[in-house]
């Protein structure tokens, strides 16, 4: 009930906290465009974005990745997948860690007295089960913390997806309820909303092409997703984004799978609110929104890359490395 009675006064944009868990946490997410809850990737890394998408196929499965973000910001991000015979339940675990380096610390006067080292993370453990024949469902519950001196919070959180999958069309939709839940403790002794978000997605994989497409919802709770501040608008001669058909779009991630082998696997995602949001008037943004990425699988683990778009000639890089620990290893069941 508490979750239930959160989850319906959240709040979007720059009114929450922890929008850190907005950012995706792996290379195969940031490559479709940082949102995507359908596409059947056979990765835990993925799956543990919507704990739906957790299956058996994936026990021993362990993925870390490396965040190269912005202004020096890292992020790391380690999960693993395991299946339970008899629970028939297929369970999973990350941790995202982001490291903004060392900041100087200043009084009000500007002065530097010494520095100090935020830092954020959000620890989840996820369960899913089948239902039927083409169902599952899943659920994740979230412990999240940040530390920026001597402010500090931590706080619960809770995701809810359920996944269709038709394999003989190669067909696949999903529902994801994200980051219901609360602050256990504050800031500042006000408590704020977390990035509640509802999204919907569906993915196709062509039958005589090597291609496969998804197409996500962001956000369908909240229509209106644009912020404008007027004033500046009117004062530097840049142009008003709203309207409707902007506001309708700026709900989408695309992405297309590229399938260049049975072993190869390339994704191209945008993000139209991305670039809404971080288009510069009516300068040339390049290939701000835009997301790409590369998939390398072998018998006993697989390399991922992408790159996502933030400006012109500005972006960020991810890798990352899934481990098949009983191939590897040799550890039969584990």
């Amino acid at each position: 009930m508490i979750l239930a009675n959160s989850a319906g006064a959240q709040t979007l944009g720059g009114n929450t906290v922890y929008n850190f868990l907005k950012l995706p946490a792996i290379p195969l997410l940031t490559a479709a465009g940082g949102i995507n809850i359908s596409y059947n990737s056979k990765e835990i890394g993925f799956a543990m974005n919507n704990p739906a998408l957790l299956e058996a196929d994936l026990h021993g499965q362990l993925n870390i990745s490396f965040n190269n973000f912005l202004a020096g910001i890292k992020g790391y991000a380690l999960s693993g997948g395991y299946h339970h015979d008899q629970l028939n339940t297929s369970f999973g675990a990350q941790l995202f860690f982001l490291d903004y380096g060392s900041i100087p610390r200043t009084d009000a006067a500007g002065n530097e007295n010494g520095v100090f080292r935020p830092v954020d993370f959000v620890a989840q453990i996820s369960g899913s089960r089948k239902y039927l024949e083409s169902w599952q469902y899943g659920f994740s519950l979230k412990f999240i913390h940040s530390s920026y001196e001597q402010y500090r919070s931590s706080g619960i959180a809770v995701d809810a997806g359920i996944v269709y999958k038709d394999s003989t069309k190669n067909f696949s939709a999903s529902v994801l309820v994200k980051n219901m839940g609360f602050q256990l403790s504050s800031y500042s002794g006000i408590k704020d909303d977390l990035p509640f978000d509802l999204q919907v997605g569906i993915t196709k994989r062509l039958e005589k092409a090597p291609f496969g497409f998804s197409v996500t919802a962001q956000q369908v709770h909240n229509f209106d997703l644009n912020y404008e501040d007027t004033v500046f608008n009117s004062n530097n001669g840049f142009v008003n984004k709203g309207g409707f058909i902007n506001n309708l779009v700026n709900h989408f991630v695309l992405a297309s799978h590229i399938y260049l082998g049975n072993n190869l696997e390339a994704t191209l995602g945008y993000n139209f609110l991305r670039r809404t949001e971080l288009n510069v008037g009516a300068t040339g943004n390049g290939l701000n929104g835009f997301s790409v990425g590369l998939r390398a699988k072998f018998k006993k683990l697989e390399f991922q890359y992408a790159r996502a778009n933030y400006q012109r000639s500005i972006g960020y890089n991810q890798i990352g490395i899934t481990l098949r620990l009983n191939q590897l290893f040799g550890m039969g069941e584990l």
